[in-house]
Order: C-alpha cells, then sequence, then structure tokens
C-alpha cells in the first residue's frame, strides 16, 4: 500500500469516527471537563466553555433515553447470573432515567421551562441516578472480570502444553478482558465525578478534581469508540 492510500485509509477512519454522534460527544465531554480542570470552579474564559459545552452537549443526547431502553427490554446473554442481569438492567433504568431527566434540564437552561427551581432539582436527581448508574456499571464490569477469570484459567489448565497465545479463543478472552477493565476504570472515574457534580465532598472532590477525573474519562470514551482498522488481508 502507498504512503497515499494508507493517508487515505487513516482519513476514512477518522470520517468515519467523527460521523458518530456519540464520537463527537465524548469530544466535546473532555472540552468541557478540562475546562473545568483549568477553572477550578473560579469565574473566566474557562468556566464559561465549560458552561458552554455542557449546555451544547445536552442536544446531542436528545432522545437518547431510548438506546438504553431498548437494552433494558433486550434478552442477556445464556448463562448469566442472576446478580449481573439485575445490575445490568438497573444500569440502563438508571441511565434512561438521567437522560430523560437531562432533557428537561436542557428545556430549563435554554428557557422553554421557566421554573428553574424545579429544574435544578431535577438536573440534582438526574445525577444521582446517573452516579447510580456508574456503580451498576463499575459492579457488573467486576463481575464479569471475575467470571472471564476464572474461564481463562480453566483454558490455560487445557493449554498448558502449548502456547496459549497461539490460541484464537483465549487471545479473544484476553482481548475481552481488557476492554472491561478498561470499561471498569471510566465507570469508577465516572463515580467520582458524579460525586464532585453532586458536591457530596467539596473539599476533597473540588471542581479541579472532578475536572481531572472526567477529562481521563473521557479520553477512555474516546478510545473506546476508535472504528477497528481493517485487517490486511494475507496472501
Amino acid at each position: 500500500m502507498s504512503t497515499l492510500d494508507a493517508s487515505r485509509a487513516e482519513l476514512a477512519l477518522i470520517v468515519l469516527y467523527l460521523n458518530k454522534a456519540e464520537a463527537r460527544d465524548k469530544i466535546c465531554r473532555a472540552i468541557q471537563y478540562g475546562s473545568k480542570f483549568l477553572s477550578n470552579g473560579q469565574p473566566g474564559t474557562a468556566q464559561n466553555v465549560d458552561k458552554s459545552t455542557s449546555l451544547a452537549r445536552k442536544v446531542f443526547r436528545l432522545f437518547k433515553f431510548v438506546n438504553d431502553l431498548h437494552g433494558l427490554i433486550s434478552p442477556v446473554p445464556q448463562g448469566t447470573p442472576l446478580p449481573l442481569v439485575l445490575l445490568g438492567k438497573s444500569k440502563n433504568a438508571l441511565l434512561s432515567t438521567f437522560l430523560f431527566l437531562d432533557q428537561i434540564v436542557w428545556f430549563g437552561r435554554s428557557g422553554i421551562y421557566k421554573n428553574k427551581e424545579r429544574a435544578e432539582l431535577i438536573g440534582r436527581i438526574s445525577l444521582f441516578c446517573w452516579m447510580g448508574s456508574s456503580i451498576c456499571s463499575t459492579l457488573v464490569e467486576l463481575g464479569e472480570l471475575g467470571r472471564l477469570s476464572a474461564s481463562m484459567k480453566k483454558l490455560e489448565k487445557d493449554l498448558k502444553n502449548s502456547d496459549k497465545y497461539k490460541n484464537e479463543e483465549y487471545r479473544a478472552k484476553l482481548l475481552k478482558s481488557n476492554e472491561r477493565t478498561i470499561a471498569l476504570v471510566k465507570a469508577g472515574m465516572d463515580i467520582v465525578v458524579a460525586v464532585g457534580l453532586l458536591q457530596l465532598a467539596p473539599k476533597k472532590v473540588t471542581p479541579r478534581v472532578t475536572g481531572a477525573f472526567g477529562f481521563v474519562s473521557s479520553l477512555i470514551s474516546c478510545y473506546q469508540l476508535l472504528p477497528s482498522p481493517p485487517k490486511s488481508k494475507t496472501h
């Protein structure tokens, strides 16, 4: 493949990535929390960027609650333990509620919904829902990592006389384990962000701490949304 063809392929992946509304939302999220980190809650340009980006992101999320409603009623993979099923469904329900209530917050901040006190209360409730969904995500990932670890150990015993890294099933499980570890880290960070936004521990989780955790969490989300490069054909 020539340099020009390689550049075209890379540009095509970037275009594919930026065409995703979810990817653009996460890029805006990184800008939002990066600005929060810089402002540390103090008035100025960084805080203005934080607030304006936060409001803009709410438009990206209009009607997005339907996605998690669909996940709530979708069947789960066979063999999934009941506690993980319940945690997964709770996560869907809480995240869908957060996204639905977040629309009312946008109506309030854009002047459509006039009751500001009610809008602020709804915004706080929505953040508690988001924190709850992040806690459920953390527990689900921990449970799934435990299941993956057990199945990988069993597979290692079966492959003790051969190179496990040459086994396709083992490599697939290892990749899945890495993906779930990243998701676990992100979910844990989002809990800290929610605590910061709700000001549940204002002395420890300051706006700067909230911004830092939110920024890293956003970068992880951007990474998770990267399209897979096309596999090169072997002859």
